[in-house]
């Protein structure tokens, strides 16, 4: 049995995977922490989990995490993490981090990025991007996992195939993500507030949103060469999900039924990827991923133009977060990568 602690357990990621951990057959939750709501019932922030924990939120502590846990889940804001991940390294604990700080390898891409010089270079080169579809065996035994954001993970995992199939005629790619107000966390702000969010598609860092990094960094890897992507959010007024549509260009005409093979073929075995195509749905659907690790590929060709759009539908919370935080622990454990995640989507939702 795996000690598992989340320190940032009040907010929505935090919610998201004490739901996942409390009913993960090889994982006892002994540690959650909160500034905020320290010494008070998990249930009282997430009433969800009522009955799941019978502990309070506790301040964080080093005298106490070392005693308290093996695997520490860090569900902090961005440069936040930095505060605690080398030391708890040294400690020997694993971390699993859904922050921003330790997922690009480049340390001069958080100047560009994030606007400011990182301080650990070499646990950037030490930590595993946790995309499962892409790095399956380096997480295996990984001490830092870098967990990816969910507007990349949509974007990559659409873009994946396309990338690696070696038919793009520039490696440059379009990626339009709708996501839902749950991506701008359990604290409203005048854009995410209900009243303002509902009915409301709206565009924002429309000049450069920074997962393209995240995007740019593992597709490259894919494509062997590099690729560049312009990743533009437009916040929608439904609650979870994210949507990536990828829009590129084929060097050469291709059949429709060429290409599906090699989608199939790129996520062959992956337990959490569905192909989308035909039916009464023929692309993939937020609607449809909903409470779940699912993520649903699909594509469209129009061929007098040779122009593909890649597709793919992801709970952002889930796939898009605290899901694939727990099934890349599950493999960095030698567990089945669906431990604690075998859940079918919610319908209707």
């Amino acid at each position: 049995m795996i000690r598992v602690a989340v320190i940032g357990g009040s907010g929505y990621t935090g919610g998201e995977l004490l739901r996942l951990l409390a009913v993960h057959p090889k994982v006892e939750v002994t540690y959650v922490t909160s500034r905020e709501y320290a010494g008070k019932p998990i249930s009282l922030v997430h009433p969800n989990l009522r009955g799941f924990y019978s502990m309070n939120f506790s301040q964080f502590s080093w005298d106490r995490i070392g005693d308290k846990a093996d695997t520490v889940f860090l569900a902090l804001p961005h440069k936040v993490s930095l505060e605690y991940v080398p030391k708890l390294l040294e400690m020997g604990l694993q971390v699993v981090d859904l922050s921003a700080d330790f997922r690009l390898k480049d340390p001069e891409k958080y100047k560009l990025w994030y606007g400011y010089e990182h301080p650990y270079p070499d646990l950037l080169k030490k930590s595993v991007y946790g995309i499962p579809e892409l790095h399956y065996e380096e997480l295996k035994g990984a001490k830092l996992i870098a967990s990816p954001g969910c507007n990349a993970t949509a974007t990559i995992l659409a873009a994946a195939p396309l990338v690696s199939s070696g038919l793009l005629d520039i490696y440059k790619l379009v990626s339009d993500v709708k996501v839902s107000s749950s991506e701008g966390g359990a604290k409203p702000t005048e854009g995410s507030h209900h009243p303002e969010r509902q009915n409301a598609i709206r565009p924002y860092d429309a000049d450069g949103h920074r997962h393209a990094a995240e995007a740019e960094q593992e597709l490259s890897i894919l494509a062997k060469r590099e690729v560049k992507v312009s990743l533009i959010p437009h916040a929608v007024s439904s609650v979870r999900g994210a949507f990536a549509s990828v829009h590129g260009w084929l060097s050469t005409s291709v059949p429709e039924l060429e290409f599906w093979k090699k989608v199939v073929d790129f996520y062959k075995n992956r337990k959490f990827i569905r192909i989308i195509r035909g039916n009464i749905h023929p692309y993939p659907d937020t609607k449809y991923v909903i409470g779940s690790n699912y993520a649903d590929v699909g594509f469209a060709i129009e061929e007098r133009i040779n122009r593909i759009t890649m597709f793919s539908a992801i709970d952002n919370l889930m796939k898009g977060a605290a899901g694939q935080a727990v099934q890349a622990f599950n493999i960095s454990q030698g567990f089945d990568e669906t431990e604690g995640l075998k859940l079918p989507p919610l319908r209707p939702a």
